[in-house]
């Protein structure tokens, strides 16, 4: 069995979240959602919990952080294009996100990033695969 990861953010309001996250493609899992929590998928090894602060707090004896002022972790996700990048910073965007850094363009790699309703930070890549095969 594949490795799996659990990414868990703490939100502020849980059905802002699903809405903007809604808008960019990804769905949810209702097994793991209910007040306080929800299960995004991004892929079949790959899941965001999104919890209410109150709760996610109850994981941690730290304070948590507020992302809007703080990074805490950049969520890097690959893309099959450089049009992909574009598309999901946009829709990220439309849904209320914005983009605290410009394209990155190496040739190779292309990549660009928006920032949720949270502040949380989020990167999407798109790497050659030519250039990878040849490492």
């Amino acid at each position: 069995m594949a490795t799996q990861i659990f990414v868990n953010l703490p939100v502020k309001d849980l059905n802002k979240s699903i809405e903007f996250f809604t808008q960019l493609g990804y769905t949810f899992n209702p097994q793991f959602t209910d007040e306080n929590a929800t299960c995004m998928v991004i892929s079949d090894t790959i899941y965001v919990m999104l919890l209410v602060e109150p709760f996610f707090k109850t994981f941690t004896k730290k304070e948590i952080a507020d992302a809007t002022q703080t990074t805490e972790a950049i969520i890097c996700l690959s893309a099959d294009s450089r049009e992909e990048v574009d598309a999901l910073v946009s829709k990220a965007v439309a849904a209320g996100g914005t983009t605290p850094n410009e394209k990155q363009d190496q040739g190779f790699m292309y990549g660009h990033g928006f920032q949720d309703l949270d502040g949380h930070l989020w990167e999407i890549m798109y790497m050659d695969p030519s250039a990878v095969n040849q490492g």
